[in-house]
């Protein structure tokens, strides 16, 4: 399937979505360079979900640099009420594969406040409805459920008489092999995460996370997992059905060591 290409002049907002991970830099790196040769690169506008403590350390910083080489707007939002422990504990349960709270209340919620800040920023600018293009690193790779999505779409949720929103998946169709071409190409820094082993940059321990990731994550957060280990112990939910956090705590206290060479992540939607 190929990724359809939106003309970017057509948007007066172009907003890309980045957890400063492989994808979203990628993405960043790829946008720029379109919105460059449109002409466009003043109606970029990037926006980060700061997740705090749930967060690998940095990760927040690195957005913040990743921007700054290219000189991009950076807007960064998270949840008023509190962080993801604390909804979880406040909920008595964990996100999960048909409940992902973690990302409707912490990510999306966020991105759709940010989207009705430009667009009324707009509206005084230029007294008419904001046209936006939502960016989002999804790629058709990750997973069965993501390869079902459709790359360009019009998003009636996020839409009303102030923006009309499309969504974009701009890397859909590449593979991990090209996301990493093209930020070696850029020379911009990524996570250091990733030279730990990790194949992804989520949440430090994120509910699709195989149990390897999760040791891994566990050696380097180990204050971190004890945290999530405490709320699972004060709700009595299971952080997930086929996983126990005591278990990868003792894990990581025995010493245990994946094979970073093997870890294949969960399906996630």
């Amino acid at each position: 399937m190929l990724t359809m290409q939106p003309a970017l002049a057509e948007y007066d907002i172009i907003l890309i979505n980045t957890s400063a991970g492989k994808d979203s830099q990628a993405m960043l790196d790829y946008v720029y360079a379109l919105a460059l040769q449109a002409g466009v690169t003043d109606r970029l506008v990037a926006v980060h979900c700061d997740l705090g403590r749930m967060e690998w350390a940095g990760t927040k910083e690195l957005a913040i640099e990743q921007c700054s080489h290219y000189g991009v707007r950076l807007e960064i939002v998270s949840r008023p009420q509190g962080d993801l422990l604390t909804h979880v504990e406040q909920r008595g349960m964990w996100p999960s594969n048909t409940a992902r709270f973690c990302t409707s209340d912490h990510k999306r919620g966020q991105v759709y406040r940010v989207m009705t800040k430009l667009a009324e920023e707009f509206r005084k600018a230029h007294g008419r409805q904001a046209r936006i293009l939502n960016c989002m690193g999804i790629r058709s790779e990750e997973s069965h459920a993501r390869a079902k999505r459709v790359p360009f779409t019009f998003d009636a949720k996020a839409s009303n008489g102030r923006r009309h929103v499309d969504t974009w998946l701009p890397i859909f169709t590449w593979t991990v092999e090209q996301v990493w071409e093209r930020i070696h190409t850029s020379g911009v820094r990524y996570h250091h995460a990733y030279t730990l082993g990790m194949p992804r940059l989520s949440c430090v321990f994120c509910i699709f996370a195989p149990e390897a990731a999760l040791i891994i994550a566990g050696h380097h957060n180990r204050a971190l997992l004890s945290e999530y280990v405490r709320v699972q112990e004060s709700t009595g939910h299971k952080f997930r059905v086929d996983t126990d956090l005591v278990q990868i705590a003792a894990a990581v206290d025995a010493g245990v060591t994946p094979t970073t060479s093997h870890i294949v992540w969960k399906q996630c939607a």
